[in-house]
């Protein structure tokens, strides 16, 4: 191989790490997230929690498949989860939840 042919592919594999980086290192809140985080439960859009959820169904970024399910978080700057408050699709508001009071509302649901 010549020389510049392995410099396009050395170029090109430093950009795809970068991006593969990028897309799998950190999710888009946390970059814009400032400080010290706290994970927050309940406000997780589908497909934009942090990473595994409660229920232990999924240990990833981005497979939540519900709208602010109890079990699903994603990191918020810390001392703001509680103040949260989203409304969901019907109407219904709730608050960010810590990690005890997602596993006790999660209970409940499931009693």
């Amino acid at each position: 191989m010549n020389a510049p042919v392995k410099n396009t592919i050395a170029v090109g594999s430093g950009i795809a790490l970068a991006l593969t980086m990028g897309v799998f290192g950190a999710t888009a809140g946390d970059k814009k997230i400032k400080g010290a985080k706290e994970k927050c439960y309940g406000i997780a859009l589908a497909g934009e929690n942090g990473c595994g959820n409660l229920s232990k169904t999924h240990s990833c970024q981005g497979q939540a498949t519900a709208d602010y399910d109890v079990g699903e978080w994603k990191y918020v700057a810390k001392g703001t989860c509680a103040s949260m408050s989203i409304t969901d699709a019907d109407g219904n508001e709730r608050s960010g939840l810590s990690k005890k009071e997602a596993k006790a509302a999660k209970a409940a649901m499931e009693a």
